[in-house]
């Protein structure tokens, strides 16, 4: 499958999403990180979204709560170009009831390149990386011999 350029700018749109067991990692986390992520556009599922914006004091753009829809919402950005990455800190060790949708979500984002940080190392490593700050070009899959296979009857 060939790639095309598709340009991540220097202020990125970051998912941030947390499963309740891990929602005060992501909060010391983010509160750690709040100069940096100062400078993004932040998004977030219902509670974890509520959260945030008290702990940083700054504007998140709050969707649905995971279970109500909202990790699906942050895949449809995903796929509409709308997300840089997503920061998503998921309890590996607690069965949750929207599984399915955390496995999706993370699905999409593979299958449209974009960096998932899914705990702190990583997500440490992704905020403190040189490319934070800049605009990085990514190789976004070009998937129209797949459409074009889809539509053929």
């Amino acid at each position: 499958m060939t790639a095309i350029a598709a340009e991540i700018a220097s202020r990125k749109r970051i998912a941030l999403v947390a499963h309740d067991n891990k929602k005060e990692d992501l909060l010391e986390w983010a509160r750690y990180n709040r100069d940096l992520l100062a400078h993004h556009e932040l998004l977030a599922t219902g509670t974890t979204g509520k959260l945030l914006e008290e702990a940083l004091k700054t504007p998140i753009v709050k969707l649905q709560s995971g279970p109500l829809g909202g990790d699906l919402q942050i895949g449809a950005k995903i796929s509409e170009g709308l997300i840089d990455f997503v920061i998503f800190f998921w309890d590996p060790l607690e069965p949750q009831p929207h599984d399915p949708d955390v496995k999706a979500l993370i699905r999409i984002a593979v299958v449209w390149n974009i960096p998932v940080a899914c705990n702190r190392a990583t997500a440490d490593f992704i905020i403190s990386s040189p490319l934070m700050s800049s605009a990085y070009q990514r190789a976004l899959p070009d998937y129209q011999g797949y459409l074009d296979r889809a539509r053929r009857p």
